[in-house]
C-alpha cells in the first residue's frame, strides 16, 4: 500500500520541522531567525512558520524564546548571575524583550523570579525543579492579582 505525494510530503515536511526545533534546542544561545531555519531545511520563512505552527502549536519564535526561558529558570535558580547576565547567556540581545517574555511565561519578572524561586527549590531532586518549574506556553500564565488590604 502505497501513500499520497500530499501524505508523503507531509511526512517529508515533518522531518524537517523537527530538525529545526532539534536545532534550536540545541542551539537556543546563537541569534537564530526564521529566515535563518528555513534556509537549513530548504524552505521559505513562511512555509516554515506556517507548518511548524501546525506542527507545534506555536511559532518557531515563540518555541525559541521558551526554550531560552527554560533555560534562564536554572540559571536564576543557581542565583551567582545577575538578571541581565542570564539575559545575554541565553541568547536575548535585548532585556527589555527577555523581561517581557519571561513575566508572560512565568507569571512574574526574571529578577522576583530570581529572589523568590532560589530558595523555593533548594533540596529538591534536579527532575522535580524541572517539572515544577516549567514554564507555561502561549502566555497562560497566570498573573498575580494586586494584593488589596
Amino acid at each position: 500500500m502505497s501513500i499520497s505525494p500530499v501524505a508523503a510530503q507531509r511526512l517529508r515536511d515533518l522531518a524537517l520541522l523537527r530538525r529545526v526545533r532539534d536545532r534550536m534546542d540545541r542551539e537556543y544561545t546563537q541569534p537564530l531567525d526564521v529566515e535563518a531555519l528555513a534556509r537549513g531545511v530548504n524552505m521559505s520563512a513562511g512555509h516554515l512558520s506556517r507548518q511548524f505552527r501546525l506542527a507545534y502549536g506555536e511559532s518557531p519564535y515563540s518555541y525559541l524564546m521558551t526554550r531560552r526561558i527554560e533555560r534562564a529558570m536554572a540559571l536564576l535558580r543557581r542565583g551567582d548571575l545577575s538578571v541581565t547576565e542570564v539575559c545575554f547567556a541565553v541568547g536575548c540581545s535585548s532585556l527589555g524583550t527577555f523581561s517581557t517574555r519571561f513575566t508572560e511565561l512565568v507569571g512574574m519578572p526574571p529578577s522576583t523570579y530570581r529572589r523568590e524561586v532560589g530558595n523555593a527549590t533548594a533540596g529538591m531532586p534536579h527532575c522535580v525543579v524541572k517539572q515544577v518549574t516549567r514554564p507555561v506556553r502561549n502566555r497562560e500564565a497566570p498573573v498575580a492579582a494586586p494584593h488589596l488590604a
